[in-house]
């Protein structure tokens, strides 16, 4: 989403702790497909018409955007009609794992990355190889770290659309008044646009929040590090690592040293810097459109190098097929020829602040001009949470809870990460005998 997904945090707090729930009630099948038989898939769709259901999240200003590549689809294709279901990314991961058991699923979908391991423990979506196989879709056309990640236990369950990570926003008049004519690309660059800016009068110029989205910052900052924030393997998580103190003690020496107030509450930072009260801030590439409908003088850079390696959270929309009670082999090809058609055709899909994942179309020419080229330019850096189920609730619950509590000052970094990655290690451990793994 655009200008909406800086409330995403909050949604999805709701979704995974519902979600998870609702998952358990499912059967697990270890990354199996299960029952789901479809006629081999040529790549074409000639059998009769037939009308599919797409479930998504895009109720933002990526909304239509995404409606209008449905439109051309259907315009293309007389035997498939592909009708939108849009709601609430919260009520999405709510809805699915029961809708899919109850045999009222939908023919198509897309959800987020980080949620796909999950959902494919429980047998609520099923492999999509065969799509990749025909279409001839490798790591070579995408990033290897957004391609890989969207396998579960040696099977696809993903195909990517796109890529949106953070990225640095700084208030242009800001830094010509400070004298700062760059944008800054290291910790030594950002703390000396930090004292300029300070020095010219903008008293807190960087706002570090204490809720979303710190801990995607505290993420970044890991994996800057040199760090791995989860162990997949061990099922352990290494948030107070040396690696993971060094990160979150960065966070919190921006408060300490004046630059931010002491308790910026979820989405103000946002909000301060659109409203020209800060100078930089770190947020998605999803509030691109928002800012330029703003008309706030601003300008997006990747986020800077604090760290020893270049490295940025990030997600992505991975289109889906569910598993269905009572599987419809023309249901199933047409949704990936649906599928297909999108992936090759995203190029539409920049309008919407996104990144298409396909570098085959990025290298056409879809970002010419688009505000968030300066991040894709870095999209090899890149980093997504690895394929663990039930990872979602593990960083609701103890990385974000961590991350607030070294920020307000209610814990030292070290004692507020140590609790955090003991948490997190123990929910692992039990997502791993939850999940069947």
């Amino acid at each position: 989403m655009i200008h909406t997904k800086r409330s995403l945090g909050r949604r999805l707090r709701a979704a995974t702790a519902i979600g998870a729930v609702a998952l358990l009630g499912l059967t697990a099948c270890g990354g199996s497909g299960g029952d789901q038989v479809a006629s081999e898939f040529t790549g074409e769709y000639t059998g009769p018409e037939v009308e599919l259901s797409f479930w998504n999240g895009f109720t933002g200003g990526d909304g239509p955007f995404m409606e209008q590549m449905i439109d051309d689809f259907n315009s293309e294709h007389e035997n498939i009609n592909v009708v939108s279901n849009t709601m609430q990314w919260a009520d999405f991961y709510q809805r699915l794992p029961a809708a899919v058991t109850a045999g009222e699923g939908p023919d198509v979908g897309v959800m987020h990355l980080d949620q796909l391991s999950t959902m494919a423990a429980r047998n609520v979506i099923v492999p999509v190889d065969d799509l990749a196989t025909t279409l001839e879709l490798t790591a070579e056309d995408f990033t290897e770290e957004v391609w890989d990640a969207g396998v579960y236990q040696e099977e696809r369950f993903g195909i990517p659309l796109d890529v949106h990570s953070l990225a640095m926003y700084y208030n242009t008049e800001h830094f010509e008044k400070a004298g700062i004519t760059e944008a800054p690309t290291d910790a030594a660059s950002f703390a000396d646009a930090l004292e300029k800016l300070k020095a010219a009068g903008y008293e807190t110029p960087f706002w570090m929040p204490s809720l979303w989205p710190s801990h995607l910052m505290n993420l970044s900052l890991q994996w800057q590090n040199g760090g791995t924030p989860y162990d997949a393997d061990e099922s352990k998580a290494n948030f107070a690592s040396p690696e993971g103190l060094e990160a979150i003690q960065w966070q919190r020496d921006i408060v300490d040293e004046g630059f931010s107030p002491s308790n910026v509450a979820i989405d103000s930072q946002y909000v301060a810097f659109k409203n020209g009260e800060t100078s930089i801030t770190w947020d998605g590439i999803w509030q691109l459109n928002d800012l330029q409908e703003s008309g706030l003088a601003y300008a997006a850079a990747p986020i800077p190098t604090i760290g020893a390696e270049k490295a940025v959270w990030a997600n992505s929309h991975n289109f889906f097929l569910p598993r269905q009670t009572q599987p419809d082999p023309d249901k199933q090809n047409a949704a990936k020829v649906f599928i297909a058609w999108i992936s090759e055709n995203s190029a539409t899909w920049a309008g919407s602040g996104m990144i298409p994942a396909r570098e085959s179309v990025r290298a056409a020419g879809a970002l010419d001009g688009m505000p968030q080229e300066a991040i894709a330019a870095d999209i090899d850096s890149m980093r997504f949470l690895p394929p663990i189920p039930g990872i979602g609730t593990v960083q609701t619950e103890t990385l974000e809870v961590g991350v607030n509590k070294a920020i307000l000052g209610e814990e030292s970094p070290e004692d507020a990460m140590t609790e955090a990655a003991d948490n997190a290690s123990t929910l692992m451990e039990e997502n791993k005998a939850s999940f069947g793994e």
